[in-house]
């Protein structure tokens, strides 16, 4: 079910990339993501799409500037996962260096679900008492939250990225680079970076009114090393203008200028900040912030996040890594579950996966879907027992099955099934009632066999073909390093023919291998893995620089191998 195939790449591209001045092996992987200018590798702030692209941004900069200058109370309503605490974060730095009067709350994943709802709003009103709310990484789909919110003489403003429905909430303004008629070219901005725009275009009309001018101006790039951590772990696309802000945002963790929350997440989760990278982003820094908001309370991560204190932000990272320890622990035993629910599922006469169990915690079953998803590489729903008959259900899916258009189509065929949805291409959540789950797997599965062609269900591993053997070296993985790869923009992947000198298994879990190819011989690993290849391998992998007693040397990380 899985295969190894090489990326095609336009010879003619590589060339021109090449003789622009980019490195022969980084002009040949640029041309193979769609790279055709040597431009949009330019990393520099001034590359940005201006704000002015995205649709009803200026109308919002004006409306917020009103609201400061009247001293209006505003309160940010944000998601509870690592792209929205990092998005409330920047919302609420941003905003009090302009002088707005600012404060936030975050909805209780398990008492009031996503978004704006008029449960919110009502908790708000009572709590908070604004005169605006502003949502960030959400409230695209809030119609009836924004409604209740009117009704109570508050305005909202929405800030989100996520893909809107057939109808938009009856906000005072929306911008989302998402929303129809909005022109921006960078469609996947994730919501920190939505927030990061709103907030440059605040401060252009501040200036415009004599408030700032480019001295006394708060200077918004101190808050790249948030938006760079949640356009990282929100998994949205790396596109050029993606990548500026990532860019900018590493490049100030590993100058060390970055905010004291994420320095202590970075000193938690045992990775050097002054190295740091979109996998650490990723995989150690983001998961940590999730945790909180998968089990606990996402205010704590945010608290992270804003705090200035460096004792505090130390100590609040030491909570949110026992978090994500007992987040692993019960993503642990789920995954066990789920694969003993699955034991006789087949692969081959099954498009999607859907399954459920009645003691899964459902802040992890978007986890355990992406895991499943992973394995059996099916577009996957996991659901866990909400409150009152209702189940939570999140979803992971393939490329080419879009899950928030394919949930539609369910909910267009059989309208009493879902009681709401909502996401992205890859990642989606709903709400259905237990009595549906059989009738929702079913609709589901045909969905995805209408959609589906048995080649799309089959795992291709894209790799960038050989590697010269001039390139072997710690030098070049330094190279690679200095680029920004992620969702969109794929990290190099190799793959070559190898003599398979030694093999044996390590904790009994991963394969360590020594390769030859050529006269030289190169020690890799494979994790996860514990079945042996044979004699000669065809081995799909990525580059690693391996320090061991203060020496390092090239480790290749293994991928996949099949027999050569």
């Amino acid at each position: 079910m899985t295969r190894i195939a090489t990326r095609p790449c336009s010879f003619r591209t590589s060339e021109m990339l090449r003789q622009g001045g980019v490195h022969p092996v980084l002009a040949r992987l640029f041309a193979s993501r769609g790279l055709t200018d040597a431009r949009e590798l330019s990393s520099e702030l001034a590359a940005l799409v201006p704000p002015s692209g995205l649709l009803h941004i200026d109308a919002a900069a004006v409306f917020l500037a009103d609201a400061i200058a009247a001293q209006k109370r505003m309160v940010i309503v944000a998601d509870y996962d690592c792209d929205g605490a990092t998005a409330c974060a920047t919302a609420l730095r941003g905003l009090r260096a302009m002088g707005a009067h600012v404060d936030y709350i975050v909805p209780n994943r398990f008492e009031y679900g996503y978004g704006l709802t008029p449960e919110i709003v009502a908790l708000t009103a009572r709590e908070k008492t604004p005169d605006i709310i502003i949502t960030v990484d959400n409230g695209i789909a809030s119609i009836d939250g924004v409604l209740a919110a009117k009704r109570l003489g508050i305005d909202v403003v929405v800030t989100d990225h996520h893909l809107p429905g057939d109808t938009l909430p009856e906000a005072r303004v929306i911008v989302n680079p998402n929303q129809p008629e909005c022109g921006f070219p960078s469609k996947n901005l994730a919501g920190v970076g939505v927030v990061f725009y709103v907030l440059l275009a605040l401060r252009a009309e501040l200036r415009r009114r004599g408030i700032f001018d480019a001295q006394t101006q708060p200077k918004l790039d101190n808050l790249l090393d948030l938006v760079a951590l949640g356009t990282v772990a929100d998994v949205v696309k790396l596109d050029a203008n993606n990548r500026i802000l990532v860019a900018q945002g590493i490049k100030r963790m590993r100058a060390g200028r970055m905010h004291a929350g994420v320095a202590a997440l970075f000193r938690v989760a045992g990775r050097e900040a002054r190295s740091a990278s979109p996998f650490d982003l990723g995989f150690a820094v983001g998961p940590r912030l999730n945790a909180a908001g998968r089990l606990d309370d996402m205010s704590l991560g945010i608290e992270c996040l804003t705090t200035d204190d460096e004792g505090r932000a130390w100590a609040i990272a030491q909570q949110l890594n026992d978090i994500n320890l007992k987040r692993r622990e019960i993503e642990a035993d789920m995954q066990d579950t789920a694969l003993l629910h699955l034991d006789s599922f087949e692969p081959a006469s099954s498009s999607t996966i859907c399954v459920f169990d009645e003691s899964w915690h459902q802040g992890v079953i978007g986890i355990v879907a992406s895991r499943l998803k992973e394995k059996f590489f099916r577009p996957t729903i996991t659901f866990a027992p909400g409150s009152d008959g209702w189940l939570k259900g999140s979803g992971r899916s393939i490329p080419g099955f879009h899950l928030r258009d394919a949930l539609d189509l369910v909910s267009k065929r059989a309208p009493s099934l879902i009681d709401k949805f909502g996401g992205h291409a890859m990642a989606a959540g709903l709400t259905i009632r237990a009595e549906s789950l059989a009738a929702f797997q079913q609709a589901f599965e045909e969905v995805g066999r209408a959609l589906l062609t048995q080649q799309q269900l089959e795992r291709v591993i894209e790799t960038d073909g050989p590697l010269e053997d001039a390139y072997y070296t710690t030098q070049f993985i330094e190279v690679i390093d200095g680029q920004v790869w992620g969702q969109g923009f794929a990290p190099p992947l190799f793959c070559d023919e190898f003599r398979v000198v030694s093999q044996r298994i390590l904790k009994e879990r991963h394969l360590k291998l020594l390769l030859e190819r050529n006269g030289q011989r190169y020690d890799a690993i494979w994790f996860g893995h514990t079945a042996s290849v044979g004699d000669r391998a065809r081995v799909a992998f990525r580059l690693d620089a391996n320090e061991y007693n203060g020496v390092t040397k090239v480790q290749l990380m293994v991928e996949h191998a099949e027999p050569a």
